[in-house]
């Protein structure tokens, strides 16, 4: 083989391998990519059937009941418009309080009802998530469009 065609099979192959490397980059990264929706979009239909996301909005008052002698949790998730019921199995964070804000993560079941599985509150009285803020403040207006989707990224470590 000559070399001027060793070094374009390898080159070829280089390019093979990093177009493979990248394609499982972007897989993995898709995999992890999670949607955040407001109850007014998941009460619209907005929100993705059967697929992870995240809904977020402040737990409502009176709503918080345990199931004796489990874990399970039941509440409820508004955004003043529109409320969402919420089923969580296991242990919550230590600032989750009824009207507090809240981020959960899971999917929507067929019922209606969203089935988390994490869990997420807030670390201090003044923050709540900066998509959850201005959906709430959305929805006080009348306007469940205005809010845009929000992707956030599952594993980055930030916690709202």
């Amino acid at each position: 083989m000559k070399p001027r065609t060793r070094r374009f099979a390898w080159i070829a192959a280089g390019l093979a391998v990093l177009g493979l490397a990248a394609a499982l980059v972007l897989n993995a990264f898709q995999s992890n990519l999670v949607f955040f929706f407001t109850p007014s979009q998941v009460a619209a239909k907005e929100a993705p059937q059967g697929r992870a996301f995240r809904i977020g909005g402040m737990v409502v008052a009176g709503s918080l009941a345990r199931e004796p002698d489990t874990l399970t949790v039941r509440f409820r998730v508004t955004d003043t418009a529109q409320t969402v019921p919420v089923v969580y199995t296991g242990l919550l964070p230590d600032l989750f309080r009824e009207g507090k804000g809240v981020v959960a993560q899971g999917s929507l079941g067929p019922d209606g009802v969203f089935r988390a599985t994490e869990v997420l509150a807030k670390h201090d009285e003044n923050y709540m998530p900066p998509d959850a803020k201005s959906a709430i403040e959305s929805a006080r207006n009348g306007s469940t469009t205005a809010t845009s989707m929000k992707s956030l990224r599952t594993g980055s470590g930030e916690k709202p």
